[in-house]
């Protein structure tokens, strides 16, 4: 039995026209011999009338610090709607179709609301639903706990959802369709030149989802890595086969190609921080720095691009936690001086380590435009800038200029 597992966001479902486009999509798979498995996104984005957000906001508006069990409950209402109108749609076209909430689908998970992870897969229902030639079409982003309570993925979870499924049903490869046609050199709406990526390798994919680009969640991708199941990042609304990711792939007859790690994959960024910078000009403090970092993670505030230094701790935040990290600062007699309207840029490339020169390209790359580093760390895979919110744009494009990205 081939397998193929179709992960579909929630633009591929918003709209009667672009669920036709999906079922011939599926329709398609099943001609070529695969059996498809499909996980749905819940309909649209934000301001759609059944997006994710949408619920939240609804169910925020009665109480703003709602039961975690029962905004899981709404939630994963979204991707109800959704897999029913597409299951229907599906059968509407003669293509035979049952919908499976994660539940029925045999998803199981920890009992983590709104962030759990799943534990293990029963797939009896889907197999018996593929053997009788059936299209099973599964909700993302949820599951249920050990305890049959209902729990739901978190961000990007329809994308762990789909990798998990073709883990545990060995598919021949899992789709991730979208609106974009893979996986690019940069941002296309910033860097003009960017180029579509044919092929990346599960590491490079990884770095790339960490840091800011939004094409599939990294969870998903360790899931496959693991049983070395591909992944394709394909648009639902083009013909062109996407984006390979793997370690390998089969050439001519029995040779197998393996997929290189490449110096620089591309350039990422997050565009929303704030830098806090705390000067250490308490002495007699015990613990500084124990401190500062403890307060961060009582008030549940994510800290990153941290530097700690024997004069002074930097680190950034989210925007929108900066003012209330200064505060639970300032309540512990620490002053820290906040600098909004921050942005990280990466330069993302499994092949790095080890190859002088790099450091010194990202430098003279910012440096020819006049844009001042604020802060830069590196790891063996990746060199991030912090700069102004104003000069991300222009510190991606000279990158992505510095490296030749868009040359093939």
């Amino acid at each position: 039995m081939k397998v193929v597992v179709q992960k579909f966001g929630g633009t591929s479902l918003a709209s009667p026209e672009a669920r036709s486009r999906v079922c011939s999509i599926i329709a398609e798979a099943r001609k070529q011999g695969f059996k498809p498995v499909v996980v749905v996104s819940a309909i649209g984005r934000e301001n759609d009338p059944y997006a994710t957000d949408t619920l939240i906001n609804l169910l925020k508006q009665v109480n703003p610090c709602p039961s975690p069990r029962e905004l899981d409950l709404l939630l994963s209402c979204g991707e109800l709607i959704s897999g029913v109108l597409l299951s229907s749609q599906l059968a509407a076209r003669n293509v035979p179709a049952c919908y499976l909430s994660g539940e029925r689908a045999g998803i199981v998970t920890d009992g983590n609301y709104s962030n759990a992870h799943i534990l293990y897969i029963k797939p009896g229902r889907l197999m018996e639903l593929l053997a009788g030639d059936c299209v099973p079409v599964v909700a993302g982003f949820q599951g249920v706990s050990e305890e049959g309570e209902l729990t739901t993925l978190g961000r990007g979870g329809s994308d762990t959802t789909a990798a998990a499924l073709g883990v545990a049903l060995r598919a021949e490869v899992v789709d991730i369709f979208t609106d974009v046609e893979g996986v690019m050199t940069a941002d296309p709406r910033i860097v003009e030149n960017a180029r579509l990526l044919d092929a990346i390798t599960y590491n490079e994919i990884c770095q790339l989802a960490r840091e800011g680009a939004k094409v599939i969640h990294p969870r998903a991708v360790e899931i496959a890595m693991q049983a070395g199941i591909p992944l394709r990042v394909r648009s639902t609304f083009a013909d062109s086969e996407g984006t390979l990711v793997a370690n390998q792939l089969r050439g001519g007859g029995d040779n197998i190609q393996i997929i290189r790690d490449n110096l620089i994959t591309g350039i990422t960024y997050t565009s929303t921080l704030a830098q806090l910078k705390i000067s250490k000009d308490t002495p007699e403090y015990h613990d500084f720095d124990l401190a500062v970092f403890q307060a961060m993670a009582r008030a549940d505030i994510s800290v990153d691009f941290i530097n700690v230094q024997p004069d002074r701790i930097t680190f950034t935040v989210l925007a929108e936690a900066g003012d209330q990290a200064v505060k639970i600062l300032n309540d512990i007699d620490i002053f820290p001086a906040l600098e909004f309207n921050c942005a990280k840029v990466a330069v993302v490339g499994a092949a790095m380590t080890g190859i002088p020169g790099v450091m010194a390209r990202v430098v003279e790359a910012l440096s020819e435009k006049h844009i001042p580093i604020l802060q830069s760390g590196d790891s063996y895979t990746n060199i991030w800038c912090l700069v102004k919110r104003e000069h991300m744009e222009r510190a991606v494009k000279a990158l992505h200029d510095k490296f030749e990205l868009g040359k093939k």
